[in-house]
């Protein structure tokens, strides 16, 4: 190696030791970041929502899911503890088609998928048979709307409704058409579904004993669109007044036939067809149709006005029927929890029969059959193209309250 490599050696093992002596010195590592605080662990409880939400039935099946829609989100929005876990509800919604062979699956789908409480369903025909798949896997059950008696007989502790049931509304009914109609002859026509057949039944009951005539009991179904049949037959028994249990999809037509073939006497029914869809589809044929349905005047709730505004917002729509009540079953589900201070069935299922909740509706309390107590009924008269309120009646009490609009002037008479 000559003098010239000898000094470049030289430089390279300088600069070599001196890079070294560096990395010897290099700062110590930086420190690590203190762990952010973890989130407090939240807990998701199901709520099912079970009703028709497609096919003729739907327009009053998605209103009580929106209802439930409601409750949800605006629980979530307040912020929910149960035993002192914060907690976040979750809508499972299921297609009932108002169908009794469907409901009973959707309840087991709705079991399956672990909800902890279920809103529904919409039709008595559809809540009676699933109320036993619920009672099986230990789930309660609030019906916002199913009638029929039969739904809390049964006997299971799971079962409750928060509106008022046919025993009192067919009667309810019963009474106006003798007291305020003054009809002595009356023909009767159901869709035999556990709902308007218990309702026409319950009528039919309350008007003989008050004396009246039964000139026709007829049955139809709710499929059905075209009763020209029924009613040319019951025309030709000269009735003062038409009582139809069943829903607006039949009703509707119904009356309109009801004008078509000169039949001038009014038709009343149940809560069934006191929508503005039975308005629609009877036009102006709609006047003077009066029919009742369980609870206040909806602007006349405690929370009414609040609620159908809120649910305008929402929705761009009006309220159908029970998105009240299926508002107002949810809340009582979730003070049910805190009560218990669980979600799980087993441990707060005891708490919603003692619940004494004001909700939406007015005050909310259950029997021993877990019916509603002191469920009033509002009667309805289609007045300008729009359904008012006539009187409410609280079934248990006997109290009346009467509003400004009034029945048609002769409503029996031809």
């Amino acid at each position: 190696m000559n003098r010239r490599q000898l000094i470049h050696a030289a430089a390279a093992i300088a600069t070599l030791l001196a890079l070294t002596a560096c990395g010897d010195k290099a700062a110590p590592p930086a420190p690590k970041k203190a762990d952010a605080p973890k989130a407090p662990e939240v807990q998701v409880v199901k709520i099912g929502v079970a009703s028709p939400l497609t096919g003729a039935q739907a327009h009053i099946g998605i209103d009580i899911r929106n209802g439930v829609q409601l409750a949800i989100e605006d629980a979530n929005k307040a912020g929910v503890s149960i035993g002192g876990k914060a907690v976040k509800l979750e809508m499972v919604a299921e297609d009932d088609e108002a169908n009794p062979t469907k409901a009973t699956t959707v309840a087991q789908k709705l079991a399956d998928a672990k909800v902890s409480a279920v809103v529904g369903h919409f039709n008595s025909g559809a809540s009676i048979p699933a109320s036993k798949i619920y009672a099986d896997a230990g789930i309660p059950q609030i019906s916002p709307s199913s009638t029929n008696p039969d739904y809390t007989l049964k006997g299971y502790k799971t079962t409750f409704r928060v509106v008022a049931h046919d025993g009192q509304q067919g009667p309810t009914l019963g009474r106006f058409a003798l007291d305020k109609l003054k009809a002595k002859t009356i023909a009767v026509i159901d869709d035999s579904t556990a709902y308007g057949q218990g309702l026409a039944d319950n009528f039919e009951a309350a008007v003989k004993v008050g004396g009246a005539k039964l000139v026709a009991r007829e049955h139809t179904t709710d499929k059905d669109t075209d009763f020209k049949a029924i009613l040319t037959k019951i025309k030709g028994k000269n009735p003062d007044l038409i009582m139809f249990g069943g829903i607006d999809p039949q009703a509707g037509p119904m009356k309109k036939q009801m004008a078509e073939l000169g039949i001038k006497v009014p038709l009343i029914g149940g809560d069934g067809m006191q929508t503005p869809n039975f308005i629609k589809l009877a036009g102006e044929a709609s006047e003077g149709t009066m029919a009742s349905i369980p609870g206040l005047p909806k602007d006349k709730m405690p929370g009414g006005t609040e609620f159908l505004a809120k649910y305008k917002a929402k929705f761009n729509a009006e309220v159908e029927l029970f998105a009240p009540m299926g508002y107002d079953a949810v809340m009582v589900f979730i003070e049910a929890m805190k009560r218990a201070g669980s979600s799980d069935p087993a441990k707060f299922l005891p708490e919603i029969s003692k619940t004494n909740y004001n909700g939406v509706i007015g005050p909310i309390a259950f029997d021993e059959k877990g019916d509603l107590t002191n469920g009033p009924i509002t009667i309805y008269v289609v007045k300008g193209g729009k359904w008012e309120a006539l009187e409410t009646v609280t079934p248990n009490t006997g109290a009346n309250n009467t509003s400004k609009a009034e029945a048609p002037k002769d409503a029996a008479k031809k």
